[in-house]
């Protein structure tokens, strides 16, 4: 039987990573470690490297044999999970979500902690999925916030995520991948389809400036306040295109490749 490791960025008490989770148990052992509160925007980060000594605790959750916080971020749990913390099996795949809010476009692999998790995967050779959902009202550069959550549909997500796992799991990658999963909020038999898709340049909404403002009664103190560009037009074969017209976005991530010479001004440091 697969065995499974389920986490999210949006902490154990996440709607959608408890949808997510049940719906994974038709395809193998799940065992769900996720942070015990909101990590979004952590990428691949492990935490401070000085302080990594959080704290595990084991938790019930309805429907599942074996569920685990951590006082981390995403890829933490993932680095505990695959270095035997957890049982000494291994995983056959790592998934991630249901994170509320989409994440597309070549910003997100850097930041996203949904995505950052099943990098930390695949660096150990495992393939992984990244489950996100877009939200009815348009969430900036990946985030949705409490207001933006009502309506979710998180059973059309754990549908397709579903469908996902149970194909990789069928026919497994020649080698570890990472499959990046963008699904519209509507209800499953409304999508349109689905579609291979390349990554937008830019998101579909995205912070365009930001503004230090003075803290009253603090000398040399400020407060950061963001400002919010409109929802751009969006390239219809990209990631950020195929959401927006309602279709189920998947888009495989390559890993960092490294060139051999990227410019002959550095060419005389090499001997």
């Amino acid at each position: 039987m697969p065995r499974i490791l389920l986490t999210n960025d949006d902490g154990i008490d996440s709607e959608g990573l408890h949808v997510l989770a049940r719906a994974m148990r038709a395809h193998g052992e799940v065992v769900v470690v996720a942070p015990d509160a909101e990590y979004s925007g952590a990428g691949a980060a492990l935490g401070a490297l000085h302080l990594i000594r959080p704290d595990v605790h084991r938790v019930a959750l309805d429907g599942l044999d074996e569920v685990w916080t951590v006082a981390g971020p995403p890829a933490l749990c993932v680095r505990f999970a695959i270095s035997g913390a957890f049982g000494p099996a291994p995983f056959d795949l790592v998934v991630a979500g249901i994170n509320p809010g989409a994440n597309t476009s070549a910003r997100t692999p850097y930041h996203s902690g949904t995505i950052g998790a099943v990098l930390t995967g695949r660096n150990a050779g495992i393939t992984g999925v990244a489950v996100s959902q877009d939200v009815t009202v348009g969430a900036i550069e990946g985030q949705a916030w409490d207001d933006m959550l009502l309506g979710q549909r998180w059973d059309s997500a754990a549908q397709v995520a579903s469908q996902v796992v149970g194909a990789l799991i069928a026919e497994p990658p020649a080698e570890a991948s990472v499959l990046n999963v963008n699904v519209p909020n509507l209800a499953f038999d409304e999508m349109e389809g689905w579609r291979y898709t390349s990554l937008a340049t830019r998101p579909g909404r995205s912070i365009t400036a930001v503004r230090l403002e003075p803290k009253p009664g603090h000398h040399d103190a400020y407060s950061a306040s963001f400002e919010w560009g409109l929802p751009s037009e969006p390239d219809p074969l990209s990631d950020v295109g195929a959401v927006r017209a309602g279709y189920v976005s998947l888009t495989w991530l390559s890993r960092i490749v490294a060139l051999t010479s990227p410019t002959a001004a550095l060419d005389p440091f090499v001997a």
